[in-house]
């Protein structure tokens, strides 16, 4: 099944793609490589979720969060290629989680992004390399930031 059939399936809402909020790019394409830049768990209302994981967030939140991160990555790549069936795979993730310096389940928060990447794109084209770490801070507050590199087709 395709990507964007999949979306439809799973009946998921993506938020307008974000705009960038410094001097930078949402995503920058390399040959057939899509460097998607930060980006947060933005909302379809334009808002974000924000709070630490450990301490205003539990686990299932920081996975939430994760997870509508996920979607306004798909949005991004949407933006950027046209269509999400132009996605050959997720080659490497890179998920920061807004935490206490106790917290230490953030490769747990990430599997909020990785599982939504698994079911869009399939088990194989949708799980790629991947890093989790937590952060003392993350701007506005958010709860998760995420980057990742995209194999693409044209």
């Amino acid at each position: 099944m395709s990507a964007e059939a999949k979306i439809k399936e799973l009946n998921l809402e993506l938020p307008n793609a974000p705009k960038p909020i410094g001097t930078y790019k949402p995503a920058v394409r390399a040959g057939n490589l899509l460097y998607v830049s930060g980006h947060g768990p933005l909302k379809s209302d334009g808002t974000s979720i924000k709070g630490r994981v450990g301490d205003d967030l539990d686990l299932a939140a920081g996975q939430a969060a994760a997870r509508q991160t996920g979607l306004a990555i798909l949005a991004t790549l949407r933006d950027h290629l046209g269509s999400l069936d132009k996605v050959v795979r997720l080659v490497k993730t890179l998920g920061m989680v807004n935490s206490t310096a106790d917290f230490n389940d953030h490769p747990k928060v990430i599997n909020g992004y990785s599982n939504l990447m698994a079911e869009v794109f399939g088990a194989d084209a949708g799980v790629g390399a991947r890093s989790a770490v937590g952060m003392g801070s993350l701007p506005g507050q958010i709860a998760v930031e995420i980057e990742a590199i995209f194999e693409f087709k044209d």
